[in-house]
């Protein structure tokens, strides 16, 4: 499978996994597990073809485990607008985190602070350069925001972090961000 057909299984994934599983007539288990077997039928895909998304994804958006019944399961590690509990413990996150977006909303970031719109938490990373890719994803004009996740931890803000090292919290009010001037 080429770049091109790992994107695109992958996006495909993302969206049967995260945000839409009844367009692919599956049912996300309340931690948004599906039996592997499930997924392949919907999505027309060969374990290899899975297998090769899984690995190949520098993110490790998804996770696969063999449950005590034999069964191999999938889901996404973060990321679902759909109800699931990843069963995610409170963690103390770093002293900063970053999250890389757009340009254009800088102003409503710097008035309203991050908000996890319709995903159940807002995903901020670990380090500038995965936050400037993740931000490049949808722009050009990437803007990288530091948080002081020391200060919102120690006010009382949850923090959690995914199995793929990704850090979640449920909104980061403005008093807490620091944007590039401009």
């Amino acid at each position: 499978m080429d770049h091109r057909d790992l994107v695109r299984v992958s996006k495909r994934m993302s969206l049967a996994l995260r945000h839409r599983p009844d367009l692919f007539q599956l049912t996300l288990d309340g931690a948004g597990w599906v039996p592997v077997a499930d997924l392949l039928a919907a999505l027309r895909i060969t374990r290899a073809d899975l297998d090769a998304v899984v690995a190949g994804n520098d993110k490790q958006r998804f996770a696969v485990v063999r449950g005590s019944d034999g069964v191999d399961r999938i889901r996404a590690s973060q990321g679902h607008s759909v109800p699931v509990d990843l069963g995610l413990a409170p963690a103390t996150p770093p002293d900063r985190l970053f999250h890389g977006t757009s340009a254009a909303v800088l102003p409503a970031i710097r008035a309203e602070g991050l908000r996890r719109a319709r995903r159940h938490h807002v995903h901020l990373s670990p380090d500038e350069e995965t936050a400037r890719r993740v931000g490049a994803r949808r722009s050009d004009a990437v803007v990288i925001l530091t948080i002081d996740a020391a200060a919102m931890s120690a006010n009382g803000y949850p923090f959690y972090r995914s199995a793929n090292g990704v850090w979640l919290t449920d909104t980061v009010p403005p008093a807490y961000l620091t944007a590039p001037a401009g």
